[in-house]
């Protein structure tokens, strides 16, 4: 998991990113201006990359890279330049401060994870310091010796901290000049380099009589301190990034505490299922998670944005992916056929109607889904894995008029489930929490609790709204394939991908993996789709191949590159 920094003063560029990085179990601090950000480089001494936008409101990303780069302890940090400036001259200017990469907005999520595990693969924290075994090969040291003097260092440059501070006012070149040459020795001994360079450029500065720079380097010296002993104890500082989200979360204990401690087997539901159904009509669009909100907006809004790209977010989202095919069958458009081909909707809206679109999106901050193992990147990854499985499963089937359809099917089948969080945020934690200690279906614990089920609720969502209606069967049946009439081959296809992705822990969806369920020719989904393949379907080797395929997927869909 790597610490990221953004400084970017665009309040959606910073929930898109924030949304991107969780994906990938990574954690952000967003800094809308420089200040702000040399205070969190300070503070949190275990930031591990920077993502910079070079325009910001009333500052230019440029000064703070200057700055950087001449900061003896932070000028070999990572920093990636993520900014809509794209002349070549800024380019050309920027890439010669060293930076690992220049990339043009919007977002991309592929980059910003290569970006990631490029810059963790060698930290720069690493390079401050002297690689303790073949250090203590080369000066006949025992390895806690060396961490003794390096946690020496640390205590002499706190204590010194109050000496060069105090040096403002005293101005003694003589006592400066010793106290810089015994912490430089003390450092070069001990092979901390970053604290070698920081006393030259101190006495260079008492050269020069210069002494309000002592007054500054306070913050160097205790940010040298911290950064020996994170190098000592790396679990020092492993809780000092914490999202605002995070923080907002904690405040918010009290209330989920409400909902999961409910009696609801003594008291019944929290809720009248009736009404639950009735707000879910009454919502005007898919609630969608801020952060995929944030990026979807930041693509759609970009002036002739590439629809590929915008094809790209919703082709990854089972919010957005509803809400465009939603959107597009209200178009007065010249053919009777519904539209049910996402890439297709996306064409027809166009880049006014999509912004207009990202803009209203009802948003669910991402920490609603954050009780683990109930997590938003968890949830996204089951709904992508039945997605991707359930188009698998209808190619290898050989059921090519469901190909185009299933993916889609897949990755809506538990739209519900999202509505829910934004009308009730701390219902579904609750009702997941009651059916894994009770070992009862999810489907029972929602009823307990709301008198109704998340399909139920989407399926009312998406009629009302008019959501294709073998997609509103897909959401209300995938549980019961034989009851989807004429869709049953649909829904069957997604229900066996959904199968298949319980058993492979393929993210987290709520439902108890079925490790101790029947095998799969046993499921429903297969008693509907054995029917409609040929005799000779081996479904061992299908099963295999599914398998396989899920093991990538957890892989891939955590921000990896599968190997």
């Amino acid at each position: 998991m790597a610490n990221v920094l953004l400084i970017d003063s665009n309040e959606v560029a910073g929930r898109a990113m924030q949304g991107i990085l969780a994906r990938g179990h990574h954690r952000c601090v967003i800094a809308p201006t420089i200040v702000e950000a040399w205070k969190a480089l300070h503070e949190v001494v275990n930031i591990d990359l920077i993502f910079l936008e070079l325009d910001l409101k009333g500052e230019k990303g440029i000064d703070f890279l200057l700055r950087l780069r001449a900061d003896c302890f932070l000028k070999q940090i990572p920093v990636i330049i993520y900014t809509t400036v794209g002349d070549h001259a800024t380019v050309r200017k920027v890439l010669l401060m060293k930076v690992q990469n220049y990339l043009i907005k919007p977002y991309n999520d592929e980059h910003i994870f290569r970006e990631v595990t490029k810059a963790c693969t060698s930290t720069w924290r690493s390079l401050q310091f002297e690689e303790e075994k073949s250090f203590c090969v080369q000066m006949g040291y025992k390895p806690e010796s060396l961490r003794a003097m390096r946690q020496g260092l640390s205590e002499s440059l706190d204590k010194s901290i109050p000496f060069f501070s105090g040096c403002v006012t005293s101005r003694n070149p003589p006592q400066v000049h010793a106290r810089i040459d015994a912490l430089s020795e003390k450092a070069e001994a001990c092979g901390v380099w970053g604290v070698v360079d920081c006393m030259k450029e101190l006495k260079d500065k008492a050269m020069e009589a210069d002494w309000g720079y002592f007054k500054r380097c306070e913050e160097d010296l205790a940010f040298a301190r911290e950064l020996i002993l994170f190098h000592l104890d790396p679990k020092r500082a492993s809780t000092s990034v914490q999202s605002e989200e995070e923080k907002q979360a904690q405040r918010e204990a009290e209330v989920r505490a409400i909902w999961m401690h409910a009696d609801v087997d003594k008291s019944g539901p929290m809720i009248d299922g009736q009404d639950v159904l009735l707000q879910a009509e009454a919502l005007p669009a898919c609630p969608t998670i801020d952060s995929v909100a944030a990026s979807f907006l930041m693509t759609a809004d970009k002036t002739a944005a590439n629809l590929n790209q915008i094809n790209d977010l919703v082709a990854k989202d089972p919010a957005l992916i509803t809400q465009v095919l939603i959107a597009a069958n209200h178009l007065d458009h010249d053919e009777m056929t519904v539209i049910d081909d996402p890439r297709t909707a996306v064409g027809l809206l166009g880049n006014l109607k999509l912004t207009a679109m990202a803009k209203s999106l009802p948003v669910i901050p991402e920490r609603h889904l954050h009780l683990p193992p109930i997590t938003w990147v968890h949830f996204w990854t089951f709904q992508m894995g039945v997605a991707r499985l359930a188009q698998f499963t209808a190619r290898y089937m050989e059921l090519e008029q469901l190909v185009g359809r299933a993916h889609t099917a897949g990755l809506l089948q538990d739209v519900g489930k999202l509505v829910l969080l934004k009308l009730f945020p701390f219902a579904f934690p609750a009702m997941v929490n009651y059916s894994r200690e009770r070992l009862v279906p999810l489907h029972e614990a929602e009823r307990k609790f709301i008198g109704c089920t998340t399909r139920e609720i989407g399926e009312r969502f998406a009629r009302k709204l008019g959501l294709p209606n073998s997609y509103c069967n897909v959401i209300r049946w995938t549980e019961h394939p034989e009851q989807a009439g004429e869709d049953t081959e649909l829904v069957g296809v997604v229900a066996l991908a959904r199968d298949l992705c319980l058993h492979n822990h393929v993210g987290f969806c709520g439902d108890t993996p079925k490790d101790t369920a029947p095998p799969l020719e046993e499921t429903a989904a297969w008693r509907v789709l054995r029917t409609r393949v040929f005799p000779s379907f081996n479904l061992k080797k299908f099963e295999a191949e599914a398998h396989n395929i899920c093991l990538e997927l957890k892989q891939t869909l955590a921000g990896k590159q599968s190997k």
